[in-house]
């Protein structure tokens, strides 16, 4: 009977494994990390955006596994989601920090989402196209709650009462990195690379702890792109599973980031031209805000020792120069008012960002109207003799 009681005690302490402190610490890391990778590649990627396809193999193992670490149905994840990008910022996102503010959706990210899960408009117009198939049906949406009431047993099984640790960590990881900081700082916090029409930051360039879901401005600016890094510096480790998928046959890329092209001998602008610039029109305008920030530079002794303007003005109004002039508020569009009469050139950089920015957006106009449109503009820039302007256009006419 003693014996009995011993290996019980042991059992309840140690579970089958007797694992050391660090093995625990590695496992958990481990399955967390698959978590992660299953919430980044199979629902994020794969599902809520079709950016690639999966192989039976992967797909239901990642069903399977967050079956067991979340509790998440697929379809409920993937409507949320894709209405959180259609209504990006605005009231009806379901967790913008815009609206909604930065704690309520870093702390309560989690809650957010489920109750948006629960709204059947939500997921019967965004949910269309996901699995739907008899397991789907039959267990990881009927029983949902049961997954993680199995991974509980497993891992106490596995390590003893610490299991039970172990099993919170897990369930707290989705709710704290994806819900949390990725919806919450990803909309507050970080650099842009692109000024794409809502908030969202990379947090870092980066991408391992979740999955490649810190650059979050990339995949705001190409949704529908497999990878997520597009610097030369930033690393998507969720984008390097995927190649690995693809080599072994079990995943097919459909669609990534475009890559701007050049012919540094072409110097006519024409429909090529035009259809290039449209193409890759975040990664114009991203150049054309290096451009303006030369400019600025090249500007701002004379601003700071001839205009006599104050510092704390210049380092404002720097700022607004670089934002989206359709997000400044009054205020600010006058602080602009105010530096464009001590600079002409940085009003002409200022005003032909607008022209570009809106030859893009003229629906209405016909190709040649939107080829003459580019060609006058590209004339205008290089007689305009501001350097960066001119070099920024010959720029221009190279894309192919």
């Amino acid at each position: 009977m003693s014996n009995f009681i011993e290996l019980a005690l042991d059992f309840f302490s140690n579970g089958v494994t007797h694992a050391s402190g660090w093995q625990v610490f590695i496992f958990t890391m481990v399955v967390t990390h698959i978590t992660i990778a299953s919430v980044t590649i199979f629902l994020h990627r794969c599902q809520a955006h079709r950016a690639l396809e999966l192989h039976a193999i992967p797909s239901h193992f990642f069903r399977f596994w967050l079956w067991l670490t979340t509790g998440q149905v697929t379809k409920e994840w993937a409507a949320v989601h894709r209405k959180h990008h259609a209504k990006c910022e605005t009231e009806e996102d379901p967790h913008s920090p815009v609206t909604r503010g930065i704690k309520k959706v870093l702390l309560e990210g989690a809650e957010l989402y489920r109750i948006e899960s629960k709204n059947l408009e939500t997921i019967s117009k965004y949910g269309h196209g996901t699995p739907d198939d008899w397991m789907e049906r039959n267990i990881y949406t009927r029983f949902s709650w049961q997954g993680v009431a199995l991974m509980l047993i497993i891992d106490f099984i596995l390590f003893g009462v610490i299991g039970i640790t172990v099993w919170a960590v897990q369930m707290l990881w989705i709710p704290i990195t994806a819900a949390g900081i990725i919806n919450g700082i990803g909309h507050y916090w970080g650099y842009r690379n692109y000024e794409c029409a809502d908030a969202a930051t990379n947090i870092m360039p980066w991408g391992i702890l979740i999955g490649g879901e810190e650059l979050h401005n990339n995949h705001h600016t190409f949704g529908t792109s497999a990878k997520l890094s597009s610097k030369w510096y930033e690393f998507d480790i969720g984008w390097l599973y995927i190649r690995v998928l693809e080599t072994v046959k079990l995943a097919k890329v459909k669609k990534v980031a475009p890559q701007p092209k050049f012919d540094a001998a072409k110097m006519v602008v024409d429909v090529e031209t035009l259809q290039a610039v449209i193409a890759n029109r975040y990664d114009v305008m991203a150049k054309y805000a290096k451009s303006l920030k030369k400019t600025w530079r090249t500007e701002l002794e004379q601003l700071r020792d001839q205009a006599k303007l104050e510092k704390s003005f210049l380092k404002a109004v720097k700022k607004n120069l670089q934002r989206e002039p359709a997000k400044l508020e009054a205020p600010q569009q006058q602080q602009l008012v105010e530096l464009f009469n001590h600079s002409a050139a940085l009003k002409t950089m200022h005003d032909m960002r607008l022209e570009l920015n809106a030859i893009w957006e003229r629906s209405s106009a016909t190709r040649e109207q939107l080829v003459a449109q580019l060609q006058d503009w590209c004339q205008r820039a290089e007689a305009s003799g501001i350097k960066t302007l001119q070099e920024f256009s010959m720029r221009l006419r190279s894309y192919a």
